[in-house]
């Protein structure tokens, strides 16, 4: 089967391949469309209606995902990928979290990931998925990509970019809505 999936990031597409390896992934980027909602489900709507328009009758996939911090009110939150202003910077966005938490105790801390889907005869779902944690002092690890080298997850001492993929990928907000995307995918589709 065949998913465009509304992206141009490479580590995105790694990752939902290795989730969704009978599906032929086929990235198409929404440039230009605008992120305006005030939810990750809202967000992922937004972008997958954006390429479901030029590919009619086939399955489209976009996720939004990221980072909310207890004790920043749930920031980053919507705004992950630009925290520290635009255009996307990675290493600034991780320096400003860890300045921001400077001296806080409460670290803890959610990735949140909702992916919507618009099946061939045009229905849509969104699915969602969270992993919990909290975000380390210093960043670790070379593996994964945003705020993977901050991110714990609870029950691991290591850092998102020092799991292997696949070990990510069992826990993670991504591979836990991708598994669900799966569920819906082997089922014949929306249920």
């Amino acid at each position: 089967m065949k998913m465009f999936v509304a992206t141009h990031n490479a580590h995105k597409i790694r990752e939902i391949s290795q989730i969704l390896p009978f599906a032929q992934i086929v990235p198409d980027d929404p440039k230009g469309v605008e992120e305006t909602a005030p939810d990750f489900a809202g967000n992922a709507l937004i972008k997958v209606r954006a390429i479901a328009s030029r590919h009619r009758g086939e399955w489209c996939m976009a996720d939004d995902s990221g980072l909310e911090v207890a004790a920043l009110g749930g920031e980053p939150g919507v705004r992950s990928a630009r925290y520290a202003g635009e255009p996307s910077d990675t290493a600034a966005n991780n320096a400003l979290l860890l300045r921001n938490l400077d001296g806080v105790q409460n670290r803890r801390a959610n990735f949140t990931c909702a992916v919507a889907l618009v099946a061939p005869d045009g229905s849509e779902r969104v699915v969602h998925g969270r992993c919990f944690g909290a975000i380390a002092l210093a960043p670790s690890g070379n593996a994964g990509f945003g705020y993977d080298p901050l991110f714990v997850p609870d029950g691991y001492g290591k850092s998102f970019a020092d799991l292997t993929a696949d070990e990510k990928n069992k826990i993670s907000h991504r591979g836990r809505a991708l598994m669900e995307v799966r569920k819906v995918l082997e089922n014949g589709g929306m249920v």
